[in-house]
């Protein structure tokens, strides 16, 4: 009887949280297409948190000394990186200017401020040293350094996302 009742209790909850279970799935699936693009053996990344509002997705990064954060786009069953940035992924005013309504923008940057609240200070420093916005193509790749922001270092290029570099850099 105790187990029919876990299972029942387990069913209910299951179907009464599609939305938390597809968020879940969402944010997997963004670590996953960022870890594959970006992870080295040589220089770890850590993707976290994972934030979504409807198709976009915001998610913090760090690699080394290095971080930033990143918005990608859901496009039919899949997520693409479009751009990485720093604090202005956290701003409601900076999710607009990349094309979000303000209305969904507001909603993200509370979200994301409020993922981010329960993390190390050092990691939300990390995230604030990217410097500028680097556009990226569906493939993880960008143009060339002297087409976008600065990476933290001031160098105009954190990194190559082709491995001829060290660290993701955006």
């Amino acid at each position: 009887m105790k187990r029919l009742f876990q299972a029942s209790f387990l069913a209910l909850a299951l179907l009464a949280t599609p939305a938390a279970a597809d968020t879940a799935s969402d944010a997997a699936a963004v670590q996953h297409l960022m870890m594959a693009t970006f992870d080295r053996p040589d220089a770890r990344l850590s993707v976290e948190p994972v934030t979504i509002s409807g198709d976009i997705a915001v998610a913090g990064w760090s690699q080394g000394d290095m971080g930033g954060r990143a918005l990608l786009r859901r496009k039919g069953d899949h997520w693409e990186l479009a751009l990485c940035s720093g604090d202005s992924l956290r701003e409601a005013a900076g999710l607009e200017t990349f094309g979000l309504p303000a209305d969904q923008a507001a909603q993200l940057a509370a979200a994301v401020v409020a993922a981010e609240a329960k993390l190390d200070p050092a990691l939300l420093k990390k995230f604030s040293s990217f410097d500028g916005v680097v556009m990226m193509g569906a493939d993880g790749q960008h143009p060339p350094a002297a087409d976008h922001g600065q990476g933290h270092d001031g160098s105009g290029h954190g990194a190559a996302h082709d491995g001829s570099q060290q660290g993701h850099g955006g």
